[in-house]
């Protein structure tokens, strides 16, 4: 198979995002429509979702490592055509056990997507328009989320059985996994299968531990302040007076802010080194969240999609900055666990601020998210050093 380009690889990374993020967000459309074919209760709702969640968050490091002696384009490849078998499976589904196994095994698959693509990429665009290339990568997972429900509402809505709709979303997801294959470059393989022979490459390959927690924490951190937000902004608008249908647009106007954001941060540090962007990124993030407390129900209203800008956009940022602190050979696995952190932060934020928000009110927890938000520029100051081509200044 002959050499591909980096930007083959993008490409195909793009379109993998694309697809599971886009299968992924299916199951929200697909959920009422499931129980009513199937007759099933609210709590097995709950089991068929988070079965899917279950799989994704915890499959992501042993992807990392199996893809470490495999190669990450095999795995990713693998992966794709799973999700979109299992997809074809829920087509099929008679009832609620091969439901739950279908979006199991549909989580299995999707897991290795987002280490593993990341992973790709850093290694395709080792040094300049690494940053960019990630923005654009992660900017293809909220255009699949929107493409993929979207599609599925319109078909619904001309009275096509899901079925046949849902087999067609898993045809897609087979079909994806040949430009995968071909598309990305071969020296990913041949890098990391070289770079478990360094004795650097050794363990997980962190070159800076201190920076490398920082970075994590830095997630951990902007990963809950995003959920927990994106969780409560709806209930906060019907806090102000606003109606359950207006306050609904909350989260796609965040998130349209957010598809623009992922790509215009990756962007900017280039332009601005990693730290700065972040610190303005987070300190931005906090302002517009305080402000959406603060501000009547129509303001907070507009001003979500600039908000979505900067709380979406961190992100972009966060991922391209393990490339600066991780060996080659071992960012499969270290990919792994970063995503881990967010998806499990995913599941606890909510959690957490929802539990506040009974308690005190929830316009104070978002308030909190606001505050907390800003616990982030201390953990700056630890990684500027780790990072070799950070300015100095903030």
């Amino acid at each position: 198979m002959g050499t591909t380009t980096p930007k083959q690889s993008l490409r195909a990374c793009c379109a993998a995002h694309t697809l599971h993020d886009g299968l992924s967000d299916l199951t929200y459309v697909l959920l009422p429509l499931l129980a009513q074919t199937f007759g099933l209760s609210l709590a097995q709702v709950g089991m068929i979702r988070a079965a899917h969640r279950t799989a994704m968050a915890a499959f992501q490091i042993p992807a990392g490592l199996i893809a470490e002696r495999f190669g990450p384009r095999n795995l990713l490849a693998a992966g794709t055509a799973m999700a979109g078998v299992a997809f074809v499976m829920l087509g099929h589904a008679s009832g609620f056990w091969m439901i739950l196994a279908a979006l199991f095994c549909a989580g299995i698959g999707s897991a290795v997507q987002h280490p593993l693509s990341s992973s790709i990429i850093s290694h395709a665009f080792p040094e300049a328009g690494r940053r960019t290339a990630l923005g654009t990568y992660n900017l293809f997972g909220d255009v699949g989320k929107f493409a993929f429900g979207g599609l599925l509402s319109l078909l619904l809505m001309f009275s096509l059985p899901w079925q046949g709709s849902v087999i067609g979303f898993g045809l897609i997801g087979i079909a994806t996994a040949v430009p995968v294959f071909f598309w990305v470059s071969n020296q990913t393989q041949d890098h990391a299968a070289g770079a478990r022979t360094t004795p650097s490459s050794t363990g997980w390959g962190i070159r800076n531990t201190r920076g490398f927690t920082a970075l994590c924490l830095i997630e951990i951190i902007d990963s809950s302040t995003r959920t927990g937000f994106l969780t409560l902004i709806a209930f906060l608008l019907i806090d102000k007076g606003l109606s359950t249908g207006w306050a609904t647009l909350a989260v796609p106007l965040v998130l349209v802010g957010g598809m623009a954001g992922k790509f215009a941060c990756g962007v900017i540090a280039e332009r601005l080194g990693i730290v700065r962007t972040i610190v303005i990124t987070e300190i931005a993030t906090g302002i517009g969240i305080l402000a959406a407390v603060a501000l009547p129900g129509i303001g907070t209203l507009l001003l979500l999609p600039l908000l979505g800008v900067v709380l979406q956009g961190t992100s972009s940022v966060l991922y391209a900055t393990i490339g600066d602190l991780v060996e080659p050979g071992r960012l499969p696995r270290t990919f792994g666990l970063f995503y881990t952190l967010g998806s499990l932060c995913g599941i606890a934020a909510p959690l957490g601020y929802g539990l506040i928000g009974d308690h005190a009110g929830v316009a104070n927890a978002v308030t909190l998210i606001g505050i907390m938000v800003l616990m982030t520029l201390p953990l700056c100051a630890v990684l500027r050093p780790a990072v070799s081509a950070e300015p100095m200044q903030i």
